[in-house]
């Protein structure tokens, strides 16, 4: 009996899953709200990749800096 109840609960979580989807594919405010936050999501992300190269090379030149400090 309960794999007969695991059977409609897995049909149930199919269709309900299918409406959702499908409900969130044709919504045009969902589909502005996913293009807006994945444009922030890429800039939000080259901005770290900027960061981090520019730290990067700072670090190379404070090192090089401590370098040339030892050696006087």
């Amino acid at each position: 009996m309960a794999g007969g109840g695991n059977f409609i609960a897995r049909v149930v979580s199919y269709v309900a899953n299918e409406l959702i989807v499908n409900g969130l594919a044709n919504s045009h405010a969902f589909q502005r709200f996913a293009v807006r936050t994945s444009k922030k999501i890429e800039n939000i992300s080259k901005m770290a990749a900027e960061n981090k190269e520019r730290v990067a090379q700072q670090m190379e030149e404070i090192s090089k800096n401590m370098d040339s400090f030892k050696k006087q």
